[in-house]
């Protein structure tokens, strides 16, 4: 799922290329990808974009005349800007929203179709968008521990809860995390004060560099690589290869359609974290640090290991 560079970068390069450029129309390929039945698409058509925006997760086009358009890239959705009236692709296409120079085609990877479309007649309406997540370079160390300390969670899911942190997400607070020296499964009430300024510190720090990346990668074009699973990532997507910083093979936790990456040696003080399946699976041979799993040393039920 875009994250705060990837998303950054994507609206840098719609001020480039459609603000105060007239939306001429709006095709849509699939009838699911739009939520909102008023206003319809003809009645925003033929109005300026006048300013691009972020809610959390969501991209804003705000229009003349007090209108919007807000998208949703969920996981798989992406922008792509193609030459005017491009066709939809018949497979991943969406939407496209032609401009007299181009067209910005909405699309969606996958089966799962969870890309969202919504058209806002009011900014009293807009709001309804906001969850109210702090955003990172505009929170102070208190406001920062304040929403991280608000409620008793892992601190993964902390940074990845919308209504606590802006835009964070699965990739982003793995890289984090491992700056940071914490395991993603810490409780939140139990970190303390050098915890919280280290994860303050090593969220600005990781989110600068990646949208710097991001922005030098993109240039003066739109962006065109926006994924998850970058090769400069210390952490992410990087099962089983070697951490940047000791060495150590990256190890992860599988969920839902998530996967959590950390390093044992770096992050939880050489301790395995227990993955539901494998540990299922291997009960008691299951290695519980490191090093255990790097000698090849199996834990049996009443070993001295």
């Amino acid at each position: 799922m875009p994250e705060l560079p990837d998303l950054t970068i994507y609206l840098e390069g719609l001020h480039r290329f459609v603000k105060g450029q007239r939306l001429e129309a709006i095709r849509l390929s699939s009838p699911f990808v739009l939520r909102s039945i008023s206003p319809s698409p003809s009645e925003v058509e033929g109005r300026l974009v006048v300013a691009l925006h972020r809610m959390g997760k969501r991209i804003v086009f705000e229009l003349e005349q007090e209108a919007f358009v807000v998208i949703h890239l969920m996981i798989a959705g992406r922008f792509q800007w193609k030459e005017h009236r491009t066709p939809i692709p018949a497979k991943i296409g969406l939407a496209a929203f032609d401009f007299p120079h181009g067209s910005l085609l909405l699309t969606e990877a996958g089966t799962k179709k969870r890309a969202s479309l919504h058209l806002v007649g009011s900014r009293e309406a807009l709001r309804e968008f906001d969850r109210g997540g702090i955003e990172v370079f505009d929170c102070t160390l208190e406001q920062f521990r304040g929403a991280l300390l608000r409620e008793h969670h892992t601190v993964k899911r902390s940074l990845t809860d919308p209504r606590l942190f802006s835009a964070m997400g699965n990739a982003y607070s793995d890289e984090i995390l491992h700056r940071a020296r914490l395991s993603p499964l810490k409780q939140t009430k139990h970190l303390k004060e050098e915890e919280i300024e280290r994860l303050f510190a090593a969220t600005k720090q990781t989110m600068s560099e990646w949208i710097e990346r991001l922005r030098a990668e993109t240039g003066n074009g739109f962006p065109s690589k926006v994924t998850a699973f970058r090769p400069e990532m210390a952490v992410h997507g990087k099962f089983g290869k070697p951490c940047p910083v000791c060495g150590a093979p990256i190890q992860r936790i599988v969920y839902a359609e998530n996967e959590c990456n950390y390093c044992a040696r770096c992050q939880t003080e050489g301790k395995l974290l227990s993955d539901r399946s494998l540990s299922r699976l291997l009960k008691d041979d299951w290695p519980k640090t490191i090093d255990e799993l790097e000698s090849g040393t199996r834990r049996r039920q009443g070993s001295d290991v």
